[in-house]
């Protein structure tokens, strides 16, 4: 393949282009593409979002109705018949007569590769996952308990007729969306794990509190143990099923965009991390209280202790799962996977600190009150505890990073992001503790001393203010390395816009992969005969040498011209 580095004025690059096609013989642009046409699909599909909505829930009303045919009292409310027939058989022909003109012309390169029609199918999609998905499994733990809603039931089948529509849809080899056409594998993939998740956790913690408390508590809760199990186990069931079915059979799991990824590092690996660490406090803080604040009766104390090690088992499972995945992708979601888990362990240190000098000015200033302050320091004790060695262990303080490392875009945006927060948190709180000091020698009526006013907000203002010292001590020393040493950043280019007549699948992927930059595809209108070379096919699949042409060039945004024949123009454009 025949590579030609350009590095002129973008003008200059697109007027080149240009000459390559006369003037007299150039298509016109395709209608789709234009300002009326993007105008013309927001309207449509949000009007056929709309009554889409609004036919689902006329059904559900029907369907409701039927269902409640012994019930006179139902059956007597005109009001809501009326308006369940006028959403159905209005908004119902509706929706289809505007379904089927957008379905004929998604046979249209065009409209498939629309950014419109991606966002509706991704968002109606997942709408209806949710309320199909939440209203049937009410339905389900509603029957547990001997109870029956046939308008949960009604709502639930409706949209799961929705939703498999747009599921055959989405499935379509030929009408799919181009664009954003992975959404809804990702987000049917996130909702799963957070309901089946969810789910498990109120299913062993019950099962776990009633080993540790006896029956005897739970019935004093309300209802028998084996109910909230079974409510708990069905929640399971159905987000498992879900998770399983987009992560697996949809290939959510081999999926390498950028949403896919954020979702895996933010989901999966944070959120899993947070529900374990937070299950490992509690169960610490409930294992000190028993040994050292005997206060109140151990029942009470143990109330939270199955709900914690039912999270810490089931966070500790997903984040494995999560955790490995991303050791295995690019080195980028690898490094984020850590810094955010690095960021939760600083959260989690940072609170216990914080209460911790909280509670000793308590004991302090009022020792005869000391006990009560006792279950506060041991919880800050159990956060410093659980939080701090995991800070440790993925941050590393005492490690020397590397020049790549320091380099590295993420470890910038963690740094900034880590004191910029901590300053505004230590801002409002030394602004609280001056109110309390003013508040103090002003206020002539006042029950408590100075320290017992001072003491809460003082404690997060010394904690954030030790965060903000340090991790801005260290963006300071990353700056100078970087300076000193002339190093470069990993992410030269801020967008590429690939212009291409092709598939260009592999070209996006190893773009993104080796630049870090976003990337817009931009497909060649179809060329009259004898006007414009086709574009190789070897040319589309030569991924190393496009990436090669990039290495050097700089820029918020360039141009990468794949073809004609086999050549590749990399234009950088100006601001």
């Amino acid at each position: 393949m025949a590579v030609h580095g350009v590095q002129p004025d973008a003008g200059e690059g697109m007027t080149a282009m240009a000459n390559q096609v006369p003037p007299a013989s150039a298509p016109a642009p395709a209608a789709g593409g234009s300002a009326q046409g993007t105008v013309r699909r927001l309207i449509v599909y949000t009007i056929l979002f709309a009554l889409v909505t609004i036919a689902a829930i006329g059904i559900a009303g029907l369907i409701e109705r039927l269902l409640r045919l012994g019930d006179r009292l139902a059956i007597g409310d005109d009001t809501g018949l009326a308006l369940s027939l006028a959403f159905s058989l209005i908004g119902g022909p509706l929706a289809a007569v505007l379904w089927w003109a957008v379905w004929r012309r998604l046979r249209e390169e065009s409209e498939r590769t629309s950014l419109a029609w991606g966002l509706y199918l991704s968002v109606m999609y997942t709408v209806s996952l949710i309320v199909a998905a939440t209203a049937l499994v009410s339905t389900a733990t509603a029957g547990v308990d001997g109870r029956w809603l046939p308008d949960s039931f009604a709502i639930g089948v409706a949209w799961a007729g929705v939703w498999m529509w747009h599921r055959w849809m989405w499935r379509d080899p030929v009408r799919r969306p181009v664009r954003l056409g992975t959404v809804p594998a990702v987000a049917g993939s996130v909702y799963g794990l957070v309901i089946g998740v969810g789910g498990t956790v109120n299913a062993l913690g019950s099962l776990f509190d009633t080993a540790i408390r006896g029956v005897s508590a739970q019935a004093i809760a309300g209802g028998p143990w084996w109910r909230s199990v079974i409510e708990g186990l069905i929640w399971a069931a159905v987000g498992g099923l879900i998770w399983w079915w987009h992560w697996y059979r949809d290939g959510t799991k081999r999926l390498n965009t950028g949403l896919a990824a954020v979702a895996l590092v933010v989901v999966g690996v944070m959120g899993a991390g947070i529900l374990m660490l937070g299950g490992l406090g509690t169960a610490l803080y409930v294992g000190l209280r028993l040994a050292f604040d005997p206060s109140d009766p151990a029942s009470e104390i143990l109330r939270p202790l199955g709900t914690a090690l039912a999270a810490l088992l089931v966070g500790a499972v997903v984040w494995l799962h999560h955790r490995r995945i991303a050791a295995e992708r690019s080195d980028a979601t690898h490094r984020a996977s850590t810094l955010v888990m690095s960021a939760v362990g600083l959260a989690a240190a940072a609170s216990g600190i914080g209460v911790v000098l909280n509670a000793t000015l308590a004991a302090l200033v009022s020792p005869l009150a000391a006990s009560d302050t006792r279950a506060l320091l041991l919880g800050g004790i159990s956060a410093l505890v659980v939080g701090g060695p995991v800070w440790w262990l993925n941050w590393k303080p005492t490690r020397r990073p590397g020049p790549a490392e320091i380099a590295y875009v993420g470890r910038r945006v963690y740094l900034v992001a880590v004191f910029g927060v901590s300053a505004v948190v230590a801002l409002v709180a030394l602004l609280v503790v001056g109110f309390r000091l003013f508040e103090f020698f002003l206020v002539e009526a006042s029950g408590a001393s100075l320290i017992d006013r001072v003491r809460a907000p003082l404690g997060l203002l010394v904690a954030t203010a030790l965060v903000f010292g340090y991790h801005f001590a260290v963006w300071r020393h990353d700056r100078s390395v970087i300076a000193a040493e002339g190093l470069v950043p990993e992410r030269r280019i801020g967008r590429v816009v690939l212009v291409t007549a092709g598939d260009a699948e592999v070209l996006e992927r190893a773009v993104r992969d080796a630049t870090g930059a976003s990337v817009t595809v931009w497909r060649r209108a179809v060329p009259e005969p004898g006007v414009l070379a086709e574009v190789a096919p070897d040319a589309l699949s030569d991924a190393a040498a496009v990436v090669g042409a990039l290495e050097g060039v700089s820029g918020k945004r360039v141009l990468v011209l794949a073809g004609p024949g086999a050549a590749v123009e990399v234009v950088p454009l100006a601001d």
